[in-house]
């Protein structure tokens, strides 16, 4: 494996002596356009995101990080194996193989801590495993690449895009460290740029597939072995991410958000790495594996979304329905309980005697017999 050589002519994606098939052909300025606009509404979004820290929280899971331990084991322990099992399994030539492996091997996307908020995961710990896979990236990337890409005999040095990682991390940490900062000193303000940050993060994931999908068109092939593996990778990382968090004892919190962490990729560091390593003759075969794995895991991210909030929505309507049973009910009890209580009053103001000297009924009254009178009430 070679360092990060995006600038060097060496490298064959970058060779300037080989063009771009056409269905490769950079569209220049609004390609450009868009990967400024795109990031720099991650960066407000990562803003939004981080006001839902709590330095408190944040701190606790540095002093004990089990979760992000389980996390960090999930994406570089159960993703590139997974991957190495599914390009085994579906028999694929070794350019493709590796495109599936690097997949595998790229740390967590930020969509995670988009879908992290929408079902009220631990916000924390979902920034903090972002956080920490991207680090851990570094050295973890190439060591799972080494180890499991033997298996296939490759002409080409894999390049891993360092300088990618290093955006991707300050992009990353520097607007939640404002985020937790707002969030800090105005709480009140911060829940409202929350709230504003979660709708512009879904408007923004649709438009960054609408507009990756219309931008890469070229790059689409119509392998249908590339698609199943894009459609069921994910899913696998969602399941086995949430069954090792359950297997480990973590909270029913903690277990959804290691689960999207754990599906959800940095497919941009995966397109920057292919693009980097293969020429343009691979890239054909290899190029629609990851815009296809990052449109499969929106639509995965959506429907998880959806199920939980049609989950806590049935939840919450059982809950009113007790509670306005449990209201019906003590109202009875307390209009029973207030007839009680004012028939009894009404019988002792009907036998109170009332002040001044008695008159003659009284006096008849008072020498009658306790019986008598019981049977004319």
């Amino acid at each position: 494996m070679r360092a990060n050589c995006s600038s060097s002519s060496a490298c064959p994606a970058n060779s300037s002596e080989e063009e771009l098939p056409v269905g490769l052909e950079v569209h220049g300025n609004l390609e450009l356009f868009f990967t400024v606009v795109s990031t720099v509404m991650m960066g407000l979004l990562m803003f939004s995101l981080g006001c839902s820290v709590e330095i408190r929280k944040l701190w606790s899971h540095i002093r004990r990080p089990w979760g992000i331990a389980v996390g960090l084991l999930c994406q570089f322990g159960l993703m590139p194996f997974t991957a190495y099992l599914l390009a085994i399994s579906f028999s694929l030539k070794p350019v493709q193989a590796i495109a599936v492996l690097i997949m595998g091997c790229c740390p967590g996307g930020t969509i995670s801590n988009i879908f992290t908020f929408w079902v009220d995961g631990d916000m924390d710990l979902s920034i903090s495993m972002t956080t920490c896979s991207t680090v851990a990236a570094l050295g973890m990337m190439p060591l799972c690449i080494y180890l499991y890409a033997w298996s296939w005999s490759l002409q080409q040095n894999l390049t891993i895009p360092y300088q990618n990682i290093g955006i991707t991390l300050v992009c990353l940490t520097i607007p939640v460290a404002f985020g937790v900062c707002v969030n800090y000193r105005w709480p009140r303000q911060s829940k409202i740029i929350l709230k504003i940050g979660a709708i512009v993060g879904g408007v923004l994931l649709l438009v960054v597939a609408v507009a990756g999908v219309v931008l890469a068109k070229g790059s689409w092939n119509s392998d249908i072995t590339l698609l199943t593996i894009s459609f069921i990778f994910p899913l696998i990382g969602h399941v086995t991410g949430f069954l090792l968090a359950l297997f480990t004892h973590q909270s029913w919190q903690r277990c959804r958000t290691i689960s999207l962490e754990t599906g959800a990729q940095n497919i941009q560091m995966c397109i920057t790495m292919l693009q980097l390593s293969f020429t343009a003759e691979h890239l054909v075969q290899m190029l629609s594996f990851p815009l296809a794995y990052g449109l499969f895991q929106l639509i995965d991210g959506f429907l998880i979304v959806a199920a939980y909030q049609t989950y806590k929505r049935r939840l919450k309507n059982k809950h009113g329905k007790k509670n306005s049973g449990c209201t019906e009910v003590c109202h009875t009890r307390k209009l029973t309980s207030s007839k009680e209580t004012n028939a009894f009053l009404e019988v002792n103001e009907e036998g109170a005697v009332t002040p001044g000297p008695p008159g003659p009924m009284d006096c008849h009254r008072a020498l009658e017999p306790v019986g008598h009178i019981t049977s004319c009430e």
